[in-house]
């Protein structure tokens, strides 16, 4: 696997990072990439458990399919026609997120009990980043999945010098990766703790969120054409 695009996939995991940050913290509780936080926060809102809403997290659950459904729509079509399909996953995911920056530009953060802008913000980001887990799983590099560390942290510590175990990878370079995807996961949530904790509003939050993104498919298009999944 190309080092460089490993490293593209490096800084959107950052992104993910910062963008649960925004969703935990200014519009949740809730996530709008790890769907299974979802899935949980959904089961104890309806149980009345600790007064979390549960509204916010059936709307990312299902902004989430709804990207998912679009980005294998739109990346398997854009392939058959030819077309660099990773571009297109990570320009729509980039004009979502701006358009979510844009409809949160003078939102202050909010944990419990969100306005409709928050949870017009949640949905839009939801999509984002189920468009965005389809064209991670695409490109299918081991132990960069960009919307969660999990499995990057199992597979880190399981081919480690505790773990010893070769089904993971002991004794080759594979931990690098792993480690460095689970760091930009911690620094991008760090950055975006911090920036809450500093009064950002939800847009300002999330406008570096979008760049990014929209920087990472312009230097995609400029790895060969063989690198594109």
């Amino acid at each position: 696997m190309p080092p460089s695009l490993t490293g593209l996939l490096i800084v959107l995991t950052w992104v993910t990072g910062l963008i649960e940050a925004v969703s935990l913290l200014a519009l949740g509780p809730v996530f709008t990439a790890m769907q299974t936080g979802n899935v949980l926060f959904l089961a104890f809102g309806l149980a009345g458990a600790a007064n979390l809403p549960a509204l916010s997290s059936a709307l990312s659950l299902a902004a989430f399919a709804v990207g998912v459904v679009c980005g294998a729509r739109m990346e398997s079509a854009t392939e058959a026609w030819g077309w660099r399909w990773v571009e297109c996953g990570l320009s729509a995911e980039a004009v979502l997120i701006l358009a979510a920056a844009a409809v949160g530009w003078d939102v202050a953060p909010r944990f419990g009990h969100p306005a409709p802008a928050h949870l017009l913000v949640t949905g839009l980001l939801a999509t984002a980043m189920g468009i965005r887990t389809v064209t991670s799983m695409r490109l299918n590099v081991p132990g960069v999945p960009t919307t969660l560390v999990t499995r990057s942290m199992t597979a880190l510590i399981g081919s480690s010098a505790l773990g010893h175990d070769s089904a993971f990878g002991y004794g080759t370079g594979a931990w690098l990766r792993r480690a460095l995807a689970v760091l930009a996961m911690f620094t991008g949530g760090l950055t975006g703790a911090l920036l809450v904790r500093d009064g950002w509003t939800v847009g300002g939050l999330l406008l570096p969120a979008a760049a990014v993104v929209a920087a990472v498919a312009v230097v995609h298009r400029l790895l060969p054409r063989a690198h594109t999944g």
